[in-house]
């Protein structure tokens, strides 16, 4: 995911895309004029947008090679010529001269590439010799790829990367502090890019970097090692011939899909409390206090979005016994109460956590939240990378791994691999019809039961 920040470079995107429309309509109308319907227009507007979005051709970044730019140029005007003579066909349109059909394809394509490759030049130049358009950055981790990235942040002037800081806990002539100092320079300073050799970090290393960089609109990289191979989950930019990892932008990154799975929250969070929670809590409170002395509530804090901590609450099902509830409840276990084993098999103690998605802690569906204590154990058995993307959205009442036989006590690493996985296919691959199907399997476990329900 990069960067959002900056004075004005955010509006080069939007002016080039006002620009390329205004060039394919105002050119349909002095080459082809009145050859066409006028329903013309949006139609080659609309087009142009859809399959821009789609090849992400307006996605071009200060390490963008020309090579890219020129191969989106190239897609975008086959696929424009491909829209263009299928208007025709479709409307039998039999007036327009193949001349004037070239003529405007080839003006239009020309005047675009013009457009855009004038401005990533100007900006290189811009960046070169006025010293605009910066990008503060800092590096963390001393390995032989981060060095090469700091090369090339030092000799590409070009690009604009403005290098800050070196930390790391070893010794060298390019460090310039330990990354326990990191923290405090991060919190003090503007930067806008932190890259990680993520494997000399610890994993409460990660974790405050992952909260630093979002409480300050920075983004976050990872440098990886030369040795290993990454999957499609981290998105790969390069660097000349330096590769930088970045979280992969999913669906659920989009504001307008956001809104929509927020809005689904809300909506179902509030039917299950009007409609169920308003008569059970009374009912549980008695049942729940006739065998046992303690609060009708259990609150116990997990890791959220971005590992942020938040107090997640379940209908008491254990004896209230202080510091015995940080472990794991397994079969048989003697903390559980006869009401408490009732509601775990049932999920009822499940409940009131969609007071939490009300609050906007957790979503309905999306990963299951973890015990603090466990969240580093886990982290060890699992890809440091896996384990951060499964972090990067809210986490649910229920979720795909926990359908699919995945939930309660985890005592394998195979366990824990297979719920990271499911986790990790859910978010690659959310829509509301995938949170609805999660929803409908609930409902109908909640009836067959399963195995580790305890």
């Amino acid at each position: 995911m990069h960067p959002k920040r900056g004075r004005y470079s955010w509006l080069i995107r939007p002016i080039l895309v006002v620009f390329d429309l205004l060039v394919i309509t105002l050119l349909s109308i002095f080459i082809l004029g009145d050859s066409v319907p006028v329903y013309f227009v949006a139609y080659i507007a609309t087009f142009w947008m859809i399959f821009g979005y789609s090849i992400r051709f307006y996605e071009v970044y200060r390490f963008t090679s020309i090579t890219t730019i020129n191969i989106l140029l190239v897609k975008q005007l086959l696929a424009f010529s491909l829209a263009v003579f299928a208007f025709y066909g479709f409307f039998s349109i039999r007036n327009i001269e193949l001349k004037e059909s070239l003529s405007y394809l080839v003006y239009s394509m020309l005047l675009v590439a013009a457009g855009k490759i004038a401005v990533y030049y100007a900006l290189k130049k811009y960046r070169r010799y006025l010293g605009g358009n910066k990008r503060n950055v800092v590096i963390i981790g001393n390995t032989p790829a981060s060095v090469q990235l700091k090369e090339f942040f030092n000799t590409r002037s070009d690009l604009g990367y403005n290098l800050q800081g070196f930390f790391s806990n070893e010794e060298g002539e390019h460090v310039t502090d330990s990354i326990e100092n990191s923290f405090t320079f991060l919190t003090e300073n503007n930067v806008d890019e932190v890259y990680c050799a993520i494997e000399k970090l610890k994993d409460t290393d990660i974790n405050r970097f992952v909260q630093i960089t979002k409480e300050s609109y920075s983004t976050l990289k990872f440098i990886p090692s030369v040795k290993k191979i990454y999957s499609k989950r981290l998105q790969t930019d390069f660097y000349d011939y330096l590769p930088v990892l970045s979280f992969q932008d999913v669906s659920l990154d989009d504001p307008v899909n956001k809104a929509i799975k927020r809005v689904f929250d809300v909506i179902f969070s509030l039917m299950i409390i009007v409609f169920i929670m308003s008569w059970l809590i009374p009912i549980m409170f008695i049942i729940i206090k006739l065998e046992s002395k303690g609060p009708l509530f259990y609150k116990h804090v997990r890791n959220g979005l971005n590992y942020e901590e938040f107090t997640c609450f379940k209908f008491r099902s254990m004896k209230h016994v202080k510091h015995k509830d940080l472990q794991q409840v397994t079969k048989d276990d003697d903390r559980v109460t006869k009401v408490g084993r009732f509601i775990r098999r049932t999920s009822i103690d499940e409940l009131p956590q969609f007071f939490n998605v009300l609050l906007g802690d957790m979503s309905v569906v999306g990963p299951r939240p973890h015990m603090i204590s466990y969240t580093q154990e886990y982290a060890k058995q699992i890809d440091k990378y896996n384990f951060l993307f499964r972090h990067s959205i809210k986490p649910g009442v229920t979720g795909l791994a926990q359908v699919k036989g995945y939930r309660g006590e985890i005592a394998t690493k195979e366990e824990i691999v297979n719920r990271v996985k499911y986790d990790i296919f859910y978010i690659e691959n959310w829509s509301v019809f995938l949170d609805i199907k999660i929803i409908f399997e609930t409902v109908i476990n909640l009836f067959k039961g399963q195995e580790k329900a305890y």
